[in-house]
Formats: C-alpha cells, sequence, structure tokens
C-alpha cells in the first residue's frame, strides 16, 4: 500500500513561524558538573514545574530537571528546606517517605514575601517566550486583516480554535488575574524587549512588548494585534508565566502580485478599505516566516480575490474606453462571442493604442535577448497577469484557474477569450514594462445585443455560430450604446456591420431574430464553438463529421485487467455499496493525470466540431473544467446527454455542446475505471445505512484490493472483479472491509 515516509511526513509539518518581536530562545546548554547558583535553581524549577500543574513526585525530579535543562542536578538541592523555598511540597498521610512527597508550584505566600508582581528582577526568566505560532493547515483558513503599512508587511491574525478563540480564553484569565493582583512594575525593571501585561480599556488586560522606555511613558507593541502605543508605567505589570503559553497571534504576511508595487500609496488605500478589519479567506501560496498569500473577500455570492481588485486601482482611468448612452461608435473590433450570445468589443481609444505600442516594446526586448528563466512564471496563482504569444503577437492574459503544475485557464484581458493553456507558454511581464502594462484598463468592453424578442430564450448553436461568423473579425462594425449596467459590468447596444447605416431595423439585433437560427436540429445535437486560444483559426469556424468519419469512435484501447489472486494498490473513485464499486489502479493514476491535462489543453486549443452522436459509442466530454473519455449511455431531448466517465465510474448529464470525438492518441492508455463488488460478504439488498458505512470507509481513500474473480465481457466497461478490500493505513493493524460490513450486519439483525 502506498504510505508515506516518515521523512515525507515530516517534510508535509508546517516549521514554526517566528512572529513580531519574538526572540529565538538560547540554545540548550550542554550537560555540566559544574553547580547550579540557587537563583538559577529556583528560577528552573519554578519554570519546570509551570508544565506539571498536578505537581511533581520528588524522586523524579531530578531526571526530569536534567532532561529539561541538559545539567545536573545539585544532589542537595533535593534538601526539604532547600524545596521550601522553591516550590510547596505536599506529604500524603499515608505515606511518609520522602520519594513519595509531591512537588508543586503553589507554595503558600509567607507574610513578609513579595507578590507575584513585586518579584525582584533576578526573579523574572528574561529568556522566556511563548512558542512560535504555527500556519494553521486547513487549505483556506481564516484571518482578521489588522493593518499594513505596505502590501509586503500586512498584518494578521488567524480565526480558529487554536488562534483567536484561544487568544480569548487567555485574555479571560488575564483579566481575572491581573483585575485582582495587579502591581504596577517598577521603571527601572522595565527593558525593552520585555513582555508586560498592559491594562486597556474596559478593565480589559493584554499581552505587550516593550519598544522603548522614556521618562514615565512607556512604547509597547501588543503582540496579539500589531500595532503599537504609548502608555503610562503605571498601566503596565510584569506578565505572569502562565501567559507564555500561547504564541504571539500577530503574524505578518505578504500579498501576491503586488509585490512591485508594495508601497503604491493608492494601492495601499485601496486594501486598506477592502481589507483591513474584515475576516477573509486566505490561500498560502508559499509558507515562511511571512507567508505569500491571496486575501478572498467570501461574504457574497461569488469569492472575490482582493489582491486581483486592489491592483486594478492602480489603472489609468484616462485610458478606458469611456463610452455614453445613446451615442455611437465606429471601427469597432468584435473580438469573442459567447455562448449566451454575450459580446466582446474593443472601442478605439487611447488605452488600446498605448497597450499596441508597450506590446510591440516588450517583443523587440524579447527578440533581441535570450529568454531566461526569471522570465518563466514559476509560480502561478488566480489573479496573476501575465503575457501570451497568440496569433502571432503578444497579449495580456489574467490567470482564471489553476489545473495542475502543466495546465491552467487564462482570460485574454483585451479580447474577452477564456482559453486553457500550458504554464511553460506564459511569460512574466519584464519589470521595465510592469507599470506601463498594469496602468492599461482591460480593453474588452462586455456587451449584450438590446432589445431581442423576449421570447428566444437560450441561445442555439445556430444563432451563436451565425453570430460568429458574421461579427467576428468584420473590418466595418459600429455599435449604438443603448444602456449600461455598471453592476452587471454589461453595456447594451445595436451591433452593425457596416458603418453608413445605423438604423436598428437593419442592425444585427433584428437580423438574428431569424425564427430557423432558434430551432433545435432533431438528427444532429451540435455543439457552440468553444472560446479561441492561441493560433488555431477564427473562432466561428465549424467542422462537420459525418458518421463515416467516426469509425474511430468504436475502436476501444488494450484493457490491462487485475489477475485473479492478485494483490494490487487501488483508490475507491466511487463507492455506491459493497455490491457496486469503482476503483482505479494506484499505480497508472500518475499516468491519468498526464492524460488529463493533454485532453484539457488539446480540446481547448482546437476547433470545435459538430458531431453526430451515437448511443454506446465513446467521446470526450468536458464536466465542470476538465475533459473526460466517456460512454455515451442516452440522448435526451432538452439537449442533454448522460455519458459514463470511463476512468472514475461516474454517470453524468452534460449539455450536448461538451461532447467531441476521443481523437486516437487519447485512447492509447486503458480505461482506469474497473467495476467490483465486495468479497466475502452476500447481501441481497443493502440499505442505506449500510451503504452509507461502507462509502464512510472506502471512497476517496487509497486501499488494497485482493482479486478474489473477475467476470469477463466483451466491453472493458461492462467486466466486473470480485475483490477483498483492505484499509492498511493504520500502523499496527490492517482492516479487511468485508469483516466490517459483516459486523454491521450481525449488529444490525441484533437490533431488529
Amino acid at each position: 500500500m502506498p504510505q508515506k515516509t516518515t521523512q515525507q511526513r515530516n517534510s508535509d509539518q508546517v516549521k514554526p513561524n517566528p512572529t513580531l518581536g519574538q526572540t529565538k530562545p538560547a540554545s540548550p546548554q550542554k550537560q555540566t558538573a559544574n553547580p547550579v547558583p540557587h537563583s538559577e535553581l529556583k528560577q528552573k524549577v519554578s519554570q519546570l514545574l509551570t508544565h506539571y500543574c498536578s505537581g511533581l513526585w520528588l524522586h523524579a525530579l531530578p531526571k526530569v530537571f536534567e532532561d529539561t535543562f541538559k545539567m545536573k542536578f545539585p544532589s542537595g538541592a533535593l534538601d526539604m528546606d532547600a524545596l521550601s523555598e522553591i516550590s510547596s511540597v505536599d506529604s500524603p498521610q499515608s505515606e511518609g517517605k520522602n520519594q513519595n512527597l509531591a512537588v508543586t508550584n503553589g507554595r503558600q505566600k509567607r507574610d513578609d514575601e513579595p507578590s507575584p508582581m513585586e518579584q525582584s528582577e533576578d526573579d523574572i526568566d528574561t529568556d522566556m517566550v511563548p512558542p512560535p505560532l504555527v500556519i494553521p493547515s486547513e487549505a483556506s483558513p481564516s484571518v482578521l486583516v489588522v493593518e499594513l503599512n505596505n502590501t509586503e508587511e500586512v498584518v494578521i491574525r488567524y480565526v480558529g480554535k487554536d488562534y483567536s478563540a484561544a487568544q480569548e480564553h487567555m485574555e479571560d484569565k488575564m483579566k481575572e488575574f491581573y483585575n485582582t493582583n495587579a502591581s504596577p512594575a517598577k521603571l527601572s525593571s522595565l527593558k525593552v524587549g520585555q513582555l508586560v501585561a498592559v491594562r486597556a480599556e474596559e478593565e480589559a488586560w493584554l499581552r505587550a512588548q516593550i519598544l522603548s522606555v522614556e521618562q514615565n511613558k512607556i512604547k509597547i507593541l501588543y503582540v496579539d494585534y500589531g500595532f503599537n502605543e504609548v502608555v503610562d508605567c503605571t498601566k503596565v505589570c510584569r506578565l505572569s508565566k502562565p501567559f507564555y503559553s500561547l504564541p504571539f497571534q500577530a503574524a505578518k504576511c505578504r500579498l501576491a502580485g503586488l509585490e512591485a508595487f508594495c508601497d503604491d500609496p493608492v494601492l495601499v488605500k485601496a486594501m486598506e478599505v477592502k481589507a483591513c478589519g474584515k475576516i477573509l479567506a486566505v490561500e498560502i501560496l508559499q509558507k515562511a516566516e511571512k507567508p505569500l498569500v491571496i486575501l478572498y473577500d467570501t461574504s457574497g455570492d461569488d469569492d472575490l480575490n482582493i489582491n486581483a481588485i486592489c491592483l486594478r486601482e492602480l489603472c489609468d482611468h484616462s485610458l478606458s474606453v469611456q463610452l455614453k448612452v445613446n451615442a455611437s461608435y465606429t471601427n469597432v473590433n468584435v473580438t469573442n462571442v459567447c455562448s449566451d450570445g454575450t459580446l466582446f468589443c474593443q472601442v478605439p481609444s487611447k488605452g488600446l493604442t498605448k497597450l499596441g505600442e508597450t506590446l510591440h516594446k516588450v517583443e523587440a526586448e524579447f527578440n533581441s535577448k535570450t529568454v531566461t528563466s526569471d522570465l518563466f512564471v514559476s509560480l502561478p496563482f488566480c489573479g496573476k497577469i501575465c503575457l501570451f504569444y497568440s496569433k502571432g503577437k503578444w497579449a495580456r492574459v489574467e490567470i482564471t484557474s489553476v489545473h495542475s503544475s502543466r495546465a491552467l485557464d487564462v482570460q485574454f484581458l483585451d479580447s474577452g477569450t477564456i482559453a486553457s493553456v500550458k504554464v511553460s507558454e506564459l511569460r512574466e511581464i519584464p519589470s521595465s514594462f510592469l507599470r506601463d502594462i498594469i496602468s492599461i484598463p482591460p480593453q474588452a468592453t462586455r456587451c449584450c445585443l438590446a432589445d431581442l424578442p423576449l421570447n428566444i430564450g437560450m441561445w442555439t448553436p445556430d444563432a451563436v455560430l451565425w453570430l460568429r461568423n458574421t461579427v467576428l473579425n468584420c473590418p466595418e462594425c459600429s455599435i449604438k450604446v443603448v444602456k449600461i449596467d455598471e453592476a452587471k459590468s454589461m453595456v447594451y447596444v445595436y451591433l452593425f456591420t457596416s458603418r453608413p447605416s445605423l438604423d436598428a431595423e437593419r442592425s444585427i439585433n433584428r437580423q438574428i431574430t431569424s425564427e430557423e437560427l432558434w430551432k433545435q436540429q432533431k438528427n444532429v445535437l451540435p455543439r457552440t464553438v468553444s472560446t479561441l486560444a492561441k493560433g488555431g483559426g477564427d473562432a466561428g469556424t465549424q467542422a462537420a463529421v459525418s458518421r463515416k468519419d467516426q469509425s474511430n469512435v468504436t475502436k476501444k484501447p488494450a484493457v490491462e485487467q487485475p489477475k485473479s489472486g492478485e494483490h494490487i494498490d487501488v483508490f475507491v473513485s466511487v463507492a455506491c455499496h459493497p455490491g457496486h464499486f469503482v476503483f482505479q489502479s494506484w499505480q497508472e493514476l500518475h499516468k491519468l493525470e498526464v492524460l488529463m491535462e493533454e485532453m484539457l489543453l488539446h480540446y481547448s486549443t482546437t476547433e470545435e466540431k459538430r458531431i453526430d452522436m451515437e448511443k454506446n459509442k465513446l467521446y470526450a466530454a468536458k464536466v465542470d473544467t476538465k475533459w473526460y473519455r466517456v460512454l455515451l449511455k442516452g440522448i435526451l431531448t432538452n439537449g442533454l446527454v448522460s455519458v459514463y466517465q470511463l476512468d472514475y465510474g461516474r454517470h453524468e448529464l452534460v449539455n450536448s455542446r461538451q461532447v467531441q470525438p476521443l481523437t486516437d492518441k487519447f485512447r492509447q492508455l486503458p480505461f482506469q475505471a474497473v467495476t467490483s463488488q465486495l468479497a466475502g460478504v452476500k447481501c441481497e439488498q443493502w440499505s442505506e445505512e449500510a451503504a452509507i458505512v461502507f462509502r464512510n470507509h472506502v471512497e476517496k481513500k487509497p486501499l488494497v484490493a485482493l482479486i478474489q474473480e473477475i467476470h469477463e465481457s466483451a466491453n472493458p466497461w461492462d467486466r466486473k472483479v470480485v475483490a477483498y478490500i483492505v484499509d492498511t493505513s493504520l500502523p499496527d493493524t490492517d482492516i479487511w472491509i468485508h469483516d466490517l460490513m459483516s459486523e454491521y450486519l450481525v449488529e444490525l439483525s441484533k437490533s431488529d
């Protein structure tokens, strides 16, 4: 069973993160036989006993002391009188021997003994520091953004049980403690770097670190909140040792994609408005002392990338297209037509002119020198703006989705096109052109045709195709603006393919209402054309594939089935119940991942074909954002088709427009879904409760399968294996799933 090695497990652990004002503890001293000074012994024993709230047996004290501090415990220190100065020594009535005495850190205070707040400077452990803050392990932890002076120094606090909740609990304890025991620290004993407790509003007490001391005023840093304040020395007490246990909660991070403009006042102001004082989700791209992150506002229907939104504040709005209602514009270039009829148009502007000039200079620089590694995109993330070579020239793109280390989705900022591309094809914007390129607003204006008949409804493939063929790359398009919807970023227009006439009756809006364009064809289920990536011809071009050209659809890849009696490592992708589940060979999963990336790139960057689809034939189908090898199971009348994912064992309903021929190069890898039945247990009808128990133990998990028998069939997807399934993830025992399900059935029968 593939399990992580100890080294791999250790590499997955998050390293401690030193935080604000935190100093590194002194390295452990080597064990020595030199006598320990009495004051140091008192300090170390007291520090040691803070970790043993119920006390420590006297006979165990020397060993624990030596293991902790790497120095020999003085033999004379076990004297009862000596220990009584350090701690309380309690003797149970039933036992009178010293080895059964309990040493605790809670001795009674003598009348003439100073209180904890009045201890001498020698009694304070100046080397004590809280443990380092550990970055949360979850994928998208929540943070409270406290403040920022630049985007490389953003102060945050993590929200959660071990973070903000633990801090609230600690501060409740501090309030209870200091409102009873508080005595101001003497000014002469306070030092820069020292941790203290500070009285705040409403009798609250907060942890702080001293930054400077001047006369009766002390400048402090609130280590759990990240901001500074000057307070009167009468508000400061020494920090009691129990309040050292929680890491400092104020941490710092860096905002990805904003490094080059980290001090820009416009950017910093935008971040303050959109992030400070708010609880946001954070995507951690690099874990470090100051992690590199993206902030997301998840309070609305859509997750908003705060980094990307604030970067747009650097746009020079004088370079934007300034459209006005009832105004007409000529020389408009329609750059993209989406499957819902939405258009993207380039309207002549200063920004479009400057963009062309700047990208021309970038190309000249790329051509004049060797492309070095620093121009390749090493860390792709959503919202990052970079360059991509498309249709013979460089274009600005924004990363919208990262599928893997090799493939991702981008949107062309100046045409509205969306495409899947290879990471290796992207380039960083050269630093000398970065501000110019970022300052130019996107030149693709999102439009839709105004005043279309209300009964048109969803656009048909033929209507979309007709519109694309009519307006894409048309050199003399014009528009008349009817309405501007700022909230939806949509401009409603009348569109014309010639400049002289701007009569609404002769517009594309009127021409496209022809009834023939809105009829679904009965025998052919066409697809819309996807957006164009690089160099694949016009997006409006389609090719029809006749039935005789689909002979490759019936070809099957060679299938490597497991053999009876064989042990194989598997991943269970679907688990309905013990009588039906689907697994994949663990050893082949990396090949499937490569195939999926290649399919994504292929079908997103090639012309789409209109095809005649047949039941029980093989195709490629797009489900969500990925392409899968599928078997067509049925054709529905509402434009949907039923498919079976041959590598994952799932049934899906997809739009008929999302289906393409499965090319030969994607048929070489055997189909990975193996339909299975659990061996060793029999049941005619599995209850939903039993199915849930089974599913919770096997689905989406790596396991071991012992093949008992194989039921062959002409088609690989109809074959079925009967197998024992074993969970080997525990270190000392293997869990046989059929035993677990048998026990469940027995318990179920007893309850009946």
